[in-house]
């Protein structure tokens, strides 16, 4: 074992009381999209202690609205500000960019938590609130991560840039902010709940509205009319067969543990106007995965293809086509090569510090990782504490074993990526 190896383990070990704290003083905050400012204080005061350069900003709603990959139900982002800090190095290394996202989604119906979803109260190892899985036990993680190697006298070549980053619930806004600000970096890691799993592809997924056409009439004589209610189980039925088709494939062993890689899900039905009359209308609005290595361009494309062969189903359709739209969330897809060498860093680092191989997935869900490939061009793992299962329901919690596990292997792995320097602490 390294001596710098020895440092980071007996810091954390010393300090995961420190750690405790910071996370329940993030969870105690309810960072609700347009209430993310306490949450964001109490990081901008961490960062300033590490002595980092930090950047604050509420991004600029009415510019990123110009740009493709902007999605978010808000353009207005007062009291919703992005912290990026940076722990410059000496020079030479490479960089690397640590991205979480501080917004947490409602906590839901109050009775189905056992206790205050904002309390951060500690059981069996266990810290629970809403975000304390998805994601700021990540985030305390990357920030343990930083401060270990800052306080143990570590000197880096390459720069470290932290993010705190608003709207990642809604769809990525302020990540994308981040990159149309210029932070970029030779790799990044995000820490969202993967069980400790290693994801170098990450699903996409978007929004879709699709409008199936009947005729009215009255419910006595619903044969001199048509159901768009009946025309909608035909739509229905043909979705799940596309799905099917798409699923069918995919042909990628890191998808091996998941039944449907990349799903379509139904999520809303609206129809009808009364119960004696024949429905005219029917409005399904669902959600589409994209699979990592494929563009959401063709898999709108695909999408309305598919639907175009309805007339092949019902002749109906031929006359009174589907309208499909796009709306609401969206997450971009991304992938890095599994060989890749942050990749292989990060593996080894996991192994160093568990004494294990680690799993190697692809991701069943969006990230923000999607911007950071797509729009950024930085190779992106997503890799953290947490386990999906609890993420955005009743009793979330992080256990924190995994937490400060998490903090020493992304320190591991920013000592190689980065590389120490020579030069002497000052």
């Amino acid at each position: 074992m390294s001596d710098n190896t020895t440092k980071i383990k007996s810091w954390i070990e010393a300090n995961k009381n420190k750690g405790i704290r910071l996370l329940k003083k993030l969870v105690q905050e309810p960072s609700l999209q347009g209430n993310e400012r306490s949450s964001q204080a109490i990081v901008i005061e961490k960062c300033r202690q590490l002595g980092m350069v930090i950047d604050i900003w509420e991004p600029n709603g009415t510019e990123l609205l110009k740009h493709p990959y902007f999605v978010s139900p808000r353009t207005n982002f007062t009291d919703s500000p992005n912290v990026v800090a940076v722990l410059k190095g000496t020079g030479g290394g490479k960089s690397l960019l640590l991205n979480g996202h501080i917004d947490v989604v409602p906590e839901g119906d109050i009775t189905q938590w056992e206790m205050d979803p904002y309390s951060a109260e500690i059981k069996n190892g266990r810290l629970y609130g809403r975000g304390s899985t998805d994601m700021k036990g990540g985030n305390v993680a990357l920030i343990m991560a930083i401060q270990a190697i800052k306080e143990t006298g570590i000197k880096l070549k390459g720069d470290i840039i932290f993010q705190s980053v608003i709207e990642e619930e809604s769809g990525g806004a302020g990540t994308l902010a981040t990159i149309l600000k210029g932070y970029k970096a030779d790799g990044a890691i995000i820490p969202e709940p993967t069980g400790m799993k290693i994801f170098p592809k990450q699903q996409g997924s978007m929004w879709f509205k699709i409008e199936i056409y009947g005729r009215i009439a009255h419910g006595g004589t619903r044969y001199e009319g048509v159901s768009a209610i009946e025309k909608s189980m035909i739509v229905i039925e043909h979705l799940l067969k596309l799905e099917m088709i798409r699923n069918g494939a995919i042909n990628d062993p890191l998808y091996k543990n998941t039944p449907i890689p990349v799903p379509i899900n139904i999520g809303k039905i609206n129809g009808g106007t009364w119960p004696s009359s024949v429905p005219d209308v029917v409005t399904i609005e669902g959600r589409m995965g994209v699979a990592p290595d494929e563009t959401i361009e063709h898999a709108k494309s695909e999408m309305q293809q598919w639907l175009n062969k309805l007339p092949e189903k019902d002749p109906w359709f031929e006359e009174h086509p589907v309208g499909l739209e796009w709306f609401g969330a969206r997450w971009v897809p991304g992938t890095i090569d599994p060989d890749h060498e942050l990749m292989n860093i990060l593996k080894d680092s996991f192994k160093k510090v568990k004494g294990k191989e680690p799993v190697i997935e692809a991701s069943p869900w969006g990230t923000d990782g999607g911007l950071l490939t797509a729009v950024g061009n930085i190779p992106t793992i997503v890799f953290g504490p947490g386990t999906t299962e609890v993420a955005h329901y009743p009793n979330e919690y992080v256990e924190l074993d995994k937490l400060f596990e998490a903090a020493e292997i992304i320190a591991e792995t920013i000592l190689t990526w980065c590389e120490v320097s020579e030069d002497e602490e000052e």
